[in-house]
């Protein structure tokens, strides 16, 4: 297919004028709207206004210009069909033989905080879109190209072929074109539908390849990374990789539940997170104490492990961290001469994180099963001290308190059924993924590294007996906080009694399946 005239019109300039100089050394005629017309003029280019082309003036303040039979009519004819010449030859029509469109940016508009209601809608493109689905349908006769990136093979293939583009290369940018439009209309109806609900009946989300992964949870699987269009933050977003190989798939899920505990914290923090579960965490007055007392609570677990630190990491911390086999280390800085402590090691992935922006609006979590999605609010609260009952016979102390949110913090993160055991605000044994609470408990117990005299326990559900917590009472544990809810908390708040151990109720439960 011959290239002999081009309609341009796009909101993202980048590129366009070299595009177009290129096109018009081919001899292509150019038709323009707009601005772009006038970005052409203005380096010098001989440009057609679209109203010429189809004798319409543009009016509504550009909200209708190219939506015209003409202009449609020389998209989408059939070249090869006679009917269609025919009826293009009698009303004056004139084939297109290339659209270049990009589309109002509603996306970026929609996203900016201050934007009001009617700059949103007004970035809603109509004829934008129009144009690219014309041409991709008809791309046997018409190509058209939505992306800066796209210009220089696409300009690179009309000059190799005296202007020509092959087919191979039309159905290719048709694809493109219709994912553009797809992802355009996906954003729009979901900033619609969240004016109103955010469980609407149709669940919209488009998701963009940031790269791909090496392989999946195992090396025979296939893997790629996608983000959410349309999302303030993701996994990687404002994250500098200084050192190490590329990240894999488990890498990244672990990096995403580290990263969630951390954000639980303004104080100094440091949490080993392994196969998704934090397998140790504190709270110090510096990182290099919060680390060393993570790593305390589990360091078996630990090995090969993801480490997220809420400080920078300075020398001396590098210098420990160093002693231990890291995957990977994230943290929000790295001080003078830690980076050279740390990539003595050839392997373990170096993050510094960037991203000081909060999730914004509700956030979403969803599960993907068989052919279909369960969605659900992200657990994202914690319950204040304020909100929580005290259910036994004995309050808690203040320094009770305090280990008693931490863990009760903790727990939110670990798999169900979930037990943290914490003293002065950090970790000292984790129960995990048990089928059954009581068995969380004795393995919270059983991980233990340091003797539990005066320790706190947090269980993410009720405990339905007092099997559980009397095998903690028994261990040294002083405090238990937990959901209540059980029709034996009676017995279960009796033993904690006749122990003089504290009980707290939170009325709120955290299971993470």
């Amino acid at each position: 297919m011959r290239v002999r005239r081009a309609l341009l019109s796009v909101s993202d300039k980048r590129g366009v004028v070299d595009f177009a100089k290129g096109l018009a050394a081919l001899g292509v005629e150019l038709v323009s709207t707009g601005g772009t017309a006038r970005a052409l003029r203005d380096a010098g280019l001989d440009v057609r206004a679209v109203d010429d082309l189809t004798g319409f003036a543009e009016m509504m303040d550009g909200r209708v210009k190219t939506l015209h039979p003409k202009l449609h009519a020389g998209i989408l004819g059939v070249r090869d069909n006679a009917d269609h010449v025919a009826a293009a030859d009698e009303r004056g029509v004139e084939w297109i033989d290339l659209v270049c469109v990009n589309l109002y940016p509603f996306e970026r508009t929609a996203a900016r905080r201050d934007a009001a209601d009617a700059e949103i809608i007004e970035d809603i493109d109509i004829g934008g879109p129009t144009m690219i689905r014309a041409a991709a349908k008809n791309h046997a006769f018409t190509a058209v190209v939505v992306s800066p990136e796209a210009y220089d093979a696409v300009l690179a293939e009309l000059e190799a072929g005296d202007g020509r583009l092959g087919l191979d290369t039309r159905r290719s940018l048709a694809g493109e074109a219709f994912a553009l439009t797809a992802r355009y209309d996906t954003a729009i109806a979901r900033w619609f539908s969240e004016q109103v609900q955010d469980f609407p009946p149709l669940f919209l989300r488009a998701f963009e390849k940031l790269t791909d992964l090496p392989y999946g949870e195992n090396p025979h699987q296939r893997a790629a990374l996608y983000t959410q269009i349309g999302a303030r933050r993701h996994v990687l977003s404002m994250v500098k990789q200084h050192h190490g190989k590329e990240l894999s798939f488990n890498n990244l899920l672990d990096l995403d539940a580290a990263r969630a505990i951390l954000r639980e914290f303004e104080e100094p923090a440091c949490v080993i997170v392994k196969h998704n579960n934090p397998c140790g965490a504190a709270l110090a007055d510096t990182p290099l104490e919060a680390y060393r007392r993570a790593f305390a609570c589990d360091p078996v677990s630990a090995f090969g492990g993801i480490i997220a630190l809420n400080r920078p990491v300075d020398a001396e911390l590098a210098e420990a961290l160093s002693g231990q086999f890291v995957e990977v280390l994230i943290a929000p800085g790295y001080g003078d001469g830690a980076l050279e402590v740390l990539t003595r090691k050839p392997n373990v992935r170096l993050l510094e994180d960037g991203e000081r922006r909060a999730p914004a609006g509700v956030r979403l979590d969803l599960r993907q099963l068989d052919g279909g999605l369960l969605v659900q609010d992200s657990d994202g609260e914690t319950t204040a001290r304020s909100a929580m009952e005290v259910a036994g016979a004995t309050p808690p102390a203040d320094a009770q308190w305090g280990d008693l949110l931490f863990a009760w913090q903790i727990a939110k993160h670990v798999k169900s059924n979930a037990i943290v055991l914490a003293k002065d605000r950090a970790t000292v044994g984790i129960g995990a993924g048990q089928m059954s609470r009581v068995d969380s408990v004795r393995l919270a117990i059983e991980k233990a590294q340091s003797p539990l005299e005066g320790a706190v326990l947090a269980s993410d559900a009720f405990f339905p007996f007092a099997d559980g917590p009397q095998a903690a009472i028994d261990a040294g544990v002083t405090a238990i906080v937990q959901p209540g809810g059980s029709k034996r908390d009676d017995e279960v708040v009796a033993a904690a009694d006749a122990a003089g151990v504290a009980m707290v109720f939170t009325g709120r439960r955290h299971f993470k399946h």
